[in-house]
This record gives structure tokens, sequence and C-alpha cells, in this order.
């Protein structure tokens, strides 16, 4: 094949869609390629659409309604009708899209120009009744993808907003460079991580742009993907789009509904017409259910969609995640009664608290939730369970027995294997049950109950979809897991070689002895760091039994006590009567049914727990306890929390938390603890949620030889070679991939030196390049408890110094700022967060100085200062100071006493620096200094860019409108590089 031009691409592309297919047109070609024809293709086509001519006068009310608000309430305008007023005095409803595909008129264009801050030029867009919902940008074949997303996202900052807004009404974004094609939601939030490929019902995806074009660019399928399968998030304001599995999903249910009601009006037998969703574990499972079970909810046979989880925290969480779809869509079920109401169509009320929703009665003073989706419902096991088995409730429930009812269970692994099961299928004698797992229950890791091994099949019956571990870390929606054994492996010169038993003669006095403890535990203080990034990320560590967790935690506390470390550690445990996990699978169903119903038993391990919950309470200034099952309940809330926000720097459990939690910042699980099927992949994949390019892989730190059993796991939950797919190569594999990776960067340049004489930007691209893929490397290497530099092909001084090369890159590209001339580096992503490695800012700066000034010789001076600039050099936070800390070096630290006294020094210095900064910008640009400070103040405190009205309001004199196009972006940079000079890191 002859090499393909971007433009060779993109006219093939057009040309595709504009063809007939089945003699039928789906696209029409039109020349858009401006503001004005956009404006007049817009009048026709929602006339078209709407079946009456609209007039000027009543186009110019429409484009009004359009230019309001921002992407998530533009969104919500093109779901829903305007009312104009019509020349004749009447008023009239405008639609701007159909559900019914026939009704929509779809047009292909390209090359729109839109003038923002600078004239933007987009590929191709797609025109869905004259409105602009799909944009698609490309790249010729052998550049990276993440270009055209990078593109988009300037696109964004420049110009989609201009010229009425229109290409804010764009729903999906497309971005191809031919041979890959991903898309995704209108949601500036998001990161390249969340772009999506197409693919097939059995996962095999649509890479290239005229396959996916084929199936994924027709106008019933964007059609259903903008009016179905795109969800507005109310709380966040965003719009999210749903991968083609949960698609997949959503529709398989829907058709067994359909298949069930067929044969019930045929008069045919229903039996084993449930289903359930095999979809691995952190793969999106709430927006699947939600969109199913707001679908299902249309279906007039329907009476109810009751979505049923088994934890009291899950009933919350998940109604809150489903009235984030829907504002106020469902209650939550706080008591019994307020179930039964909803299951017999009586009033729910609530009472606003904290901004949310709960429920109350009238006589409380609650209002009636008007918005609600009375036919959906999400509910606890344990509530249903009491709405059908008390005689209190059970005589209510009587009039919706018989009711055509459908449930979705969530974790349908965990729930539904006990009496409640059959409790529920006999009351409701007109019922379907759908469920969601990420491990499904088979012969060989079921467990017994009742002298009968069930499995989700004999439950479930079929299942409708699947998407495993294996699809997922293929498509990077989850990451790879990175496991490390630690014990007694006879491994040479290993840090992970520690003398503690893994397994052999399991007794609980052998694999609870103290001594076998403490060195688990200086083990983990000595590797946290590491680990998790310097504490970027967090930790869990699972254990045993409960006397084991409290051994561990007496060990963290008093080795905390000592010096030896700053951890912040928490825990959290059930201190029921049976506190064992015999069945070694992490899952404890006193747990699942208790969280915030602890039972009224008083032992030895509740006053333990009170006793680490009034450490919990000093550390965080709280008030929790386990007297009282709210405050508890709140105690378990508040440390899912802490762990999110990076505030718990080790979790210890024993079965909490290792199943149904989520956490983004949480990469490191240290096990102590013999885990099985699946057990052992709901906890190992509380570290696999992908956030950044730093966290590369969930980090697995075993004090068990659990192998056979990580890999029985995974040939269970995927198939026999799964374990080369989801679990990283050994340390000794990435010391090959590194040096190699080497090798070709030192073939663009050789030394340092030479980067500075590389002949042109494609040069400099192919550098940056190959240093990236060397810092990914670095990267991961650094997690490993055995990397040090001597066993790598470079010095980490030279590391350093190409670091440095590469920053210097970045700083050429980032202070580009002439609008004439285009930069192929611009879109490419530097991936800084790869270079955050260490705890580096101005406090250990500080340190460093503070060695400075003890240094006892000039040689060691001299070595000193060379690697703290080289340290600030390589930092990208710290690289805006290194002018500033060298000149305080240069100027004032010779002048300090001691080295006690650097701090303050220090501090005065840059009080002075910044006056002067401040005042030399404002001398500068014409500014008022004090409206300069008022606005820096403002920055910091809100963590937010400067409006453009803030910016006008430090001018001596406003701008003029043309004026304020270069002027305004010009002064925002410039106080966003004040504000990271002058306080980030401070």
């Amino acid at each position: 094949m002859a090499y393909q031009s971007e433009q060779e691409l993109e006219d093939n592309l057009v040309a595709q869609l504009a063809k007939k297919v089945d003699g039928k047109q789906q696209f029409e070609k039109v020349n858009i390629t401006g503001i004005e024809s956009l404006r007049a293709n817009l009048k026709k086509q929602l006339s078209k659409l709407n079946g009456f001519e609209i007039s000027d006068n009543e186009l110019k009310q429409i484009r009004n309604a359009l230019g309001k608000g921002n992407v998530f309430d533009k969104a919500k305008i093109l779901r829903d009708r305007l009312q104009i007023n019509k020349d004749d005095g009447t008023a009239g409803y405008i639609r701007f899209i159909d559900d019914d595909v026939s009704k929509n008129h779809f047009q292909v264009t390209q090359q729109v120009i839109v003038e923002g801050r600078y004239k933007n030029r987009y590929d191709v867009t797609i025109l869905v009744n004259g409105l602009p919902l799909i944009q698609i940008e490309l790249k010729r074949r052998g550049l990276e993808l993440k270009e055209a997303f990078n593109q988009i996202n300037r696109y964004q900052r420049h110009s989609y907003w201009a010229e009425d807004g229109l290409f804010q009404y764009v729903q999906v974004f497309v971005i191809s460079n031919g041979v890959n094609t991903k898309y995704y939601a209108n949601n500036r939030k998001q990161s390249f991580k969340q772009t999506f490929f197409w693919a097939k019902e059995n996962n095999n995806r649509y890479t290239e742009l005229d396959q996916f074009a084929k199936v994924f660019l027709t106008p019933k399928h964007l059609t259903d993907m903008i009016t179905k399968y795109v969800a507005l998030n109310e709380t966040d304001r965003i719009l999210m789009v749903m991968r083609p599995y949960q698609i997949y999903a959503t529709e398989a249910i829907i058709d067994r509904v359909a298949e069930r009601e067929a044969l019930k009006a045929s008069n045919q037998s229903i039996e084993k017409q449930n289903g359930y969703i095999w979809h691995t574990t952190g793969s999106g499972k709430t927006l699947t259910s939600f969109k199913t079970a707001q679908l299902l909810t249309g279906d007039s046979a329907i009476h109810k969609v009751v979505f049923v989880v088994d934890r009291k925290d899950l009933d919350y969480q998940t109604a809150k995640e489903f009235n984030s779809f829907i504002k106020g869509c469902v209650d939550g079920t706080d008591k019994t009664k307020v179930l039964v109401d909803q299951f017999t169509g009586k009033d729910v009320y609530y009472l606003e608290k904290d901004g949310e929703q709960q429920s109350s009665t009238k006589a409380q003073g609650g209002k009636i939730n008007t918005r609600r989706n009375e036919k959906l419902i999400v509910t606890t096991i344990q509530k249903l369970n009491n709405a059908i088995s008390n005689k209190r409730y059970s005589s209510l429930m009587e009039p919706v027995k018989d009711k055509n009812v459908v449930f979705i269970f969530d974790e349908c692994h965990r729930s539904q294997f006990g009496e409640t099961h059959q409790r529920i299928s006999q009351f409701f004698t007109n019922h379907q049950m759908f469920g969601f797992t990420g491990t499904p229950i088979f012969a060989e890791n079921a467990v017994s109950k009742f002298s009968r091994k069930y499995t989700t099949s004999d439950l479930f019956h079929k299942p409708l979809h699947k998407y495993t571990i294996v699809d997922a870390i293929k498509d990077e929606n989850v990451l790879k897991f990175n496991v490390e054994y630690v014990g007694r492996y006879k491994k040479k010169d290993s840090a992970n070689e520690v003398d503690i038993d893994v397994e052999g003669i399991d007794t609980k006095e052998l694999m609870e002895s103290d001594v076998r403890l403490e060195k688990i535990t200086d083990y983990i203080i000595a590797q946290h760091n590491r680990k998790t990034h310097s504490k970027a990320f967090t930790g869990m560590f699972c254990v045993s039994s409960v006397p084991a967790l409290i051994k561990y935690y007496e060990l963290f506390a008093q080795k905390k006590a000592e010096g030896k470390h700053n951890l912040k550690i928490a825990t959290i445990f059930s201190y029921a009567a049976n506190e064992e996990d015999p069945d070694a699978d992490g899952l404890d169903e006193v747990v699942l049914d208790k969280v915030a119903e602890p039972q009224a038993v008083y032992s030895h391990s509740r006053d333990r727990l009170e006793e680490f919950i009034g450490d919990y309470n000093k550390m965080f200034g709280s008030s929790y306890t386990t007297k009282d099952s709210e405050s508890y309940y709140n105690y378990y809330n508040d440390i899912s929390k802490k762990v999110r926000e990076r505030k718990v720097d080790i979790l210890l459990v024993v079965n909490m938390f290792l199943t149904g939690f989520d956490s983004k910042t949480l990469n490191t699980l240290y096990v102590d603890k013999n885990l099985k099927y699946h057990g052992l992949i709901q906890a190992y994949s509380r570290t696999n949620r992908i956030l950044n390019e730093q966290k590369s892989q969930g980090n697995i730190i075993s004090f068990r030889n659990l192998k056979k059993r990580t890999d029985d796991a995974l040939a269970l939950f995927s198939n026999k070679d799964a374990k080369d797919t989801v679990i990283m190569p050994p340390y000794e594999e990435f010391i090959k991939m590194f040096n190699q990776a080497l090798d070709q960067m030192q073939t663009i340049a050789p030394d340092t030196a030479s980067i500075d004489s590389l002949e042109d930007e494609n040069a400099e691209l192919e550098f940056i390049k190959a240093f990236r893929e060397l810092m990914r490397l670095r990267n991961v290497l650094s997690t490993f408890a055995d990397f040090k530099f001597d066993d790598v092909c470079i010095q980490e001084q030279e590391y350093e110094d190409y670091k440095s090369k590469y920053l210097d890159l970045y700083d050429k590209v980032k202070t580009n700022t002439a609008p004439e001339k285009e930069s192929i580096l611009e879109e490419i992503d530097f991936e800084l967060e790869l270079l955050a490695m260490d705890e580096v800012n101005v406090a250990y700066i500080l340190k460093l100085l503070s060695k400075l000034k003890q240094s006892d010789s000039d040689e060691e001076y001299q070595q000193q200062y060379k690697a703290l600039m080289q340290t600030i050099g390589g930092d990208p936070e710290l690289r805006s100071k290194q002018e500033l800390i060298d000149k305080f070096i240069q100027e004032n630290l010779p002048d300090v006493q001691s080295a006690e006294e650097v701090d303050d020094a220090f501090a005065a210095y840059w009080e002075v620096e910044k006056e002067k900064a401040t005042q030399a910008m404002a001398e500068e640009e014409h500014l008022i200094p004090e409206n300069v400070k008022e606005l820096v103040e403002r920055m910091i405190f809100s963590n937010q860019e400067p409006l453009r009205e803030d910016i006008v309001a430090t001018m001596e004199k406003p701008p003029s409108v043309l004026q304020r196009k270069k002027v305004i972006p010009r002064l925002a940079e410039k106080f966003k590089g004040f504000v990271n000079t002058f306080y980030s890191g401070m």
C-alpha cells in the first residue's frame, strides 16, 4: 500500500460515508465550511424535522437558546423540546433529534473553519438535523492516536465555544490514524484512558477506520448512541458514553425480557428465563445496570424494576450513582416500610440533608419526591427479604406478588446462594431475575449450602454476555497485576527473600507467630514508599484473621512510636461471633449482611476495634464508635472516603473491602491470607483501576505461596493462558525491555550533548517518544523491591541528564505561543506524571539547602550543589523555581549563620522576590498591583484558572473586544506561571 496522507484518509472516509448502501443514501455530502453556511443549513434541517418553515425571526430565538450554557447544558437542550413564539402568534415546539432514525437527516462535511482564540479547521463533521453531533479528527498513519485526542483538547480551548458554540453540541468524538480508531464522550475532564475501541459482541475490535465506519458511523447506530447510550451525569455535569460490552449486555437483557414476554403471550413455558452478565470487576457495571434498568422501565408490560445490592453501603452508593444520571430518579430505601411503599405505589417522602435526599415521612415534614421514576427501586437484599417475610409487611405486599417484576442483582456471586433467594422466587410469582458478576460461581469454586453446591447458572440459567479480565486488560480498561512473592523462596540477592514461612505446616501458631508478623511488618515499612510511588497511591493489607490483624496493628503502632515510619494505618473488621474465614475465599457472609448493622456482641475484638477507632478519631478529629450502629456505619463510609482521598496509607482488613470497594488511588495489596478463586480475583482487583500513566499496574505482594491458586483462579475466570495477559512479566524481563529501549533511544541521541544538535522537530519527536518509553519502563521497575540502577545499562546520573534535556524540550513547546507557527511537538503527550517519582517539594529542597550549608569542604559543597540543582531541574513543578533557588544559594546562603536558620532566611527571601515579581509584571502589562494580588489569592483559594472578567479587572485600561482575544489568554498564562512559581509546592 502506498503512503497515505491525512488528506487522503479524510477524503476516503467522506467518500465512504456518502456512498449509497442498499441503494439508499445514508449521509448527504455537503459543502459546509463556516458559520454562515452552518446556520443556513441548521435552519433548513430543523424546518424539515419539525414540519414547518422556520423564519429568520424564529431562527434567531432558536440560536439564542442554543447558545446558552456549557457542553452539559447543551446536551440537555438537545434532548429537550424548545418552545418559541412563532410569527403567527402561536407557540411552536422545536425538536433537535428524534429516537426514530428515519426522522433524522444525516450529513457529512469536512474542513469546517471556526475562529475563536485562533482560527481552527476541523477534519470531518457529521451533522444530525443540522447540528454537529459527531466530530472526527484524523492523523496520518504512523502518528500516535493520542495526538488526535490532544488536538481535540486544543480545539476545546481555542474554538468549539466560538461562533454560536454549535460545536459544543458534539456528543461523541472519533479519533483515528487509519489503523487504530477510538470513540469517546464530549467530556473535557477525561483523559486518553477514557477512549474506547468499538468491538463485536465477542469483544473482537474494529480498529481500522473503514471497518469502524462501516458499523459505528451509520445513522441507526449513531441515533442509538446519542439517544440511548450517552448518559448525562448530573453530579459531575459531564457526558459519559457506554462501551461496546456495556451496550451488548444492556441489549441482551432487554432481548431476554422481550423473549419471555413473547413466550408468555403465546402461552408457552417461561421457565428458566433468567440470565446473568459476566463482566469483570472494574468494567463499569453501574452505568450498564442503570441504563438497563432505565430502558426496562419504559416497557409497559413491566410493573417494577428492582436493583438489589447485598450491603447497606452499596444501597446508598447505588441510589446516589443512579441519581447522578437522572436527579431524584430513585429513593434510597432507608427503612423496609419505604420499600413497601415503593412497591405498592404510595407516595414516598424525603428530606434534604447536606445536599442529599434522605427518606422521611409526611409527619416529619418530608416532601413528596415528584421526580423519581416510580418503576425503579434500589434496595438491599436484607430489606427485600424483610418486606416479604415479616408479617407486618408481607400482607401489604400481597397486591404486587403476581405483578411482572424484573430483579437485577448486583455482585450475584455473593448474595444469591441462601434461603433468601428461594423466598424471593416463591413470593413473586411473575418475576424475572438478572445478575451482574465479575466472578461467577462454577462447580470448582462453589461452596456447599444445604448439602448442595449451587452455581450461578443454577440460579440465573444463562450467561447473556461475557467480558473477562483478559478482555478488559486488552482494552486497557483495567491494569495488569504485578505479583511478587515474599518469603523463603531461595532466590539469591533478592529483597523479597525474607526469612518467613509461606506454606507447608500451615498451622495458626506458625503463620501468626510474633517473629513472622514482625518481619512482614518491617518489609512493608521498608517497601511501601517504593510500591506506592512515595505515597502517590495507597495500599490495603488483608490478613487471615482478626487476632492476626490486631497483632499487625499493634506492630505498626509500636514501630510508629519508635519513629520507624510515619504511615497512617487504619482498620475495620467484623466483630461478630464468627470472625474467621473458613472457606478462605475472602468473603464473609456476616459482613455482607451486617456492614452497618453490627450485632450486639461484646467481645475482645470489639473492644480492640473501639480502641483502634479511637486512634482514627485522634488522627482525623472525628468521633466514631462501635457502640452506635449509625456511627459505625458512618465510620465505614468515612474510612472508604479517606482511602480514596489518599489520607490513609494502609488499610488493614480481614474480609471487608476485599469486594465491592472501588478506589482508583489504591495500587497495592499486601496479602497474608490464603485467598482462592473468586475471593482471590476480587481482592486483587481492588488495585487495578485505571488512573494515570504513573499507575502502571496493580501491585500484589504476597507473604504466602499463592502462585498455584492465582494461576487456577485466572484459568477459571478467563482461560488457561490468561496469566500471560493478566500478570506482568518478572523483574528480569523488565530489565531486558529497559535495556532494549535504552539502545533505541541512544541510536537517536548517543549522549545528552547530541540532543541539542538534533536536526529538526521530527528528530526531536523521535527522541521524545524513545525517552518516554524509557520513563514508562523506569516507572514500572521502580516498584520492584529489587530495582537498582546497577542492573541496567545506564548510570543514574546519565539518566537524570537525559531527563533534563527531555524537560527542556517540553519547556520549548510550552513556551511557544506564536499562533502562526504550528509545531509537530504540540500534540505529543510528555506524560510528566511519570517524572513524579519522589516526593520532591520545597520542604525537601529546604532540607537539601540545610545539608548544603553544613558541607565540610568545597568539594562536598560542589557535589551537593550539583545534585540539588539537578533534582530541581528534574522535577516538572520545581523547574520554574530553579533560577530563584539558585539566586538564593549564590546571594543569600553565604550570609546565613547556621543550617537551622536556612528555613527562615529562605521564607523571607521568597516574600521579597514574590513582591518584586508582582511589581515587575504589573509594570510590564499595565496592571493594578493590588488587583493582581487579589486575583492570585482567589486562584490559590479556588484552585481554578482565572476568569476572563477577573483578568480584565486587574488591567489599568480594559482592552477592546478585538484585543481581548490575544491579551486575556496571554495574561492568563502569566498568572498561572506566577502561581506555579511562587505558590505550588510551597
